[in-house]
């Protein structure tokens, strides 16, 4: 498969639609590298008619499980063999930086070697039944149950990371047997479209997966809305999750997946490795200018340590490295557009009216680009601040000082989120206490941002519906049958 970054912008700039002209950005130089236009209802049509016709045909499904196997472990081969090329797309689409982008290509392949694994060994149950116990009737049944793969599945994914939200979508559901229709975020198309023409060249077939280009409010809706989808799986806001289950409630009551934001706690109490819950909580909040929703943007700390740790977090924000791709050394990209920019620093002006003190950064960054300093904020009220309950997605942190045990459970659990949690203790008996009271679907004890493609993820409250990963990840994309037949 030879393609260039420049190939990629060239094909993207090409692909017909007949909606609006959606530009593509370079968030570290403002600038427009290419432009899509927006599919538009009759594509998403199209798409989904394409993937309806392969169920119904099993032209995938009915592809031998080795065999599908085979073809996904192929999938992630090829995906290592152009990780060079998907790093840069995703770091001049995405702001990310190069090491990080290759680290995420990476991850992005294991996805799919994972769930190659699963595809032998997809089963269900059986057993022989007398339900004479209940008619008084003896009546020998023999029962089994079936595991069988949603026809048409709708995949919706953020751009704050395409290529991994790609793969830990689309390696499950194809694993499973379905066939998708796939829709990226209209600010970073790029890599969907090489990951695209990787999967045709392992062997999936065509009409499996769909590629569907343009805004969530017009090519998403679509999807989300269309009779023929039987699965949405989401990854995303809270709010625009909400628009997705009223429209399934609307449509054909499709099955809903839904992994949505975080406002994730990091308690830190006064016996912690400080220097370590300090590099892993300031870390924790800025990677990626706070754009990943697990990111611990509440920081919670014994009042005899509060001052150091406050410094600490500080210190490291002001020491990391902010640039672009073309910038050596950078740690940490831009943000990811102008709204999003116009929208964190909306925040910081409103933290400022409600008395909040920023003890560090607060401000844009000078030069080119949608930078934002790394931000330390204090003095905030917990019954009322908009930092502190609002899922900002920028390198934002608050931090507050509590007293004991209790205390900080009812500050990390006075949120509307439920999607990470993060204790540092030496203490164990109080690690895994404090584990069981967090209202969090991932928690970590003496460490931060931990994941591995066997471990489920997903979210409490309102931070979704579902779960990501390991068995569970698979068993999104299949529904059960039961099967009764007369001995």
């Amino acid at each position: 498969m030879a393609m260039t970054v420049q190939s990629v912008l060239d094909e993207i700039r090409d692909i017909p639609g007949t909606g609006d002209v959606i530009p593509v950005i370079d968030p570290a130089t403002e600038e427009q590298i290419t432009e899509f236009t927006d599919a538009g209802p009759e594509a998403v049509d199209a798409a989904v008619a394409r993937a309806k016709e392969s169920a119904e045909a099993r032209t995938w499904s009915g592809v031998p499980d080795y065999d599908r196997a085979r073809i996904l472990w192929k999938v992630a081969d090829l995906i290592d063999e152009n990780s060079d090329l998907l790093a840069e797309l995703e770091s001049v689409n995405a702001g990310i930086p190069p090491s990080q982008a290759k680290v995420i290509s990476r991850v992005g392949s294991e996805w799919f070697r994972y769930y190659a694994g699963w595809c032998t060994k997809i089963d269900g149950i059986a057993r022989d039944v007398n339900t004479g116990g209940l008619t008084g009737v003896e009546s020998h049944m023999h029962a089994y149950t079936l595991r069988e793969p949603y026809d048409v599945v709708g995949l919706i994914f953020p751009w704050n990371g395409p290529i991994f939200n790609f793969c830990a979508k689309l390696a499950p559901a194809l694993a499973a047997g379905s066939s998708t229709v796939v829709k990226p975020a209209e600010e970073t198309p790029l890599t969907a479209h090489v990951l695209t023409r990787i999967l045709a060249e392992a062997g999936v077939p065509d009409g499996v997966v769909n590629l569907i280009n343009g805004y969530g409010h017009t090519a998403g809706a679509a999807i989300t809305a269309h009779p023929d989808v039987d699965k949405v799986a989401f990854t995303g806001s809270t709010e625009v999750g909400r628009e997705i289950v009223k429209a399934s409630a609307q449509s054909n009551l499709n099955k809903v997946t839904l992994e949505l934001g975080g406002k994730s706690p990091v308690l830190i109490f006064d016996d912690a490795d400080l220097d370590l819950a300090i590099a892993m909580a300031g870390f924790g909040c800025f990677l990626h200018s706070g754009q990943v929703c697990m990111l611990g943007s509440r920081i919670f700390v014994q009042r005899g340590v509060y001052e150091r740790v406050v410094e600490g977090v500080a210190a490291l924000g002001n020491n990391l490295v902010l640039g672009g791709p073309a910038d050596e050394g950078s740690m940490i990209g831009p943000l990811i557009s102008q709204k999003q920019l116009t929208r964190v620093l909306g925040y910081l002006d409103q933290g400022r009216k409600e008395g909040v003190e920023l003890v560090s950064g607060g401000a844009r960054l000078d030069r080119t680009g949608y930078f934002v300093q790394p931000t330390v904020a204090t003095n905030v009220d917990p019954t009322s601040s908009r930092l502190y309950h609002e899922e900002i997605f920028g390198p934002i942190v608050t931090i507050l000082p509590f007293d004991d045990e209790d205390e900080a459970v009812a500050l990390a659990n006075n949120t509307d989120y439920g999607l990470a949690g993060t204790v540092w203790t030496q203490n164990l008996g109080r690690a895994h206490r404090l584990a069981k009271r967090l209202k969090a679907g991932t928690v970590g004890l003496n460490c931060q941002l931990q994941f591995d493609h066997s471990m489920p993820f997903g979210g409490y409250k309102q931070s979704g519906w579902g779960y990501e990963a390991g068995k569970a990840g698979i068993d999104t994309y299949l529904q059960s049958k039961t099967v009764w037949a007369q001995m």
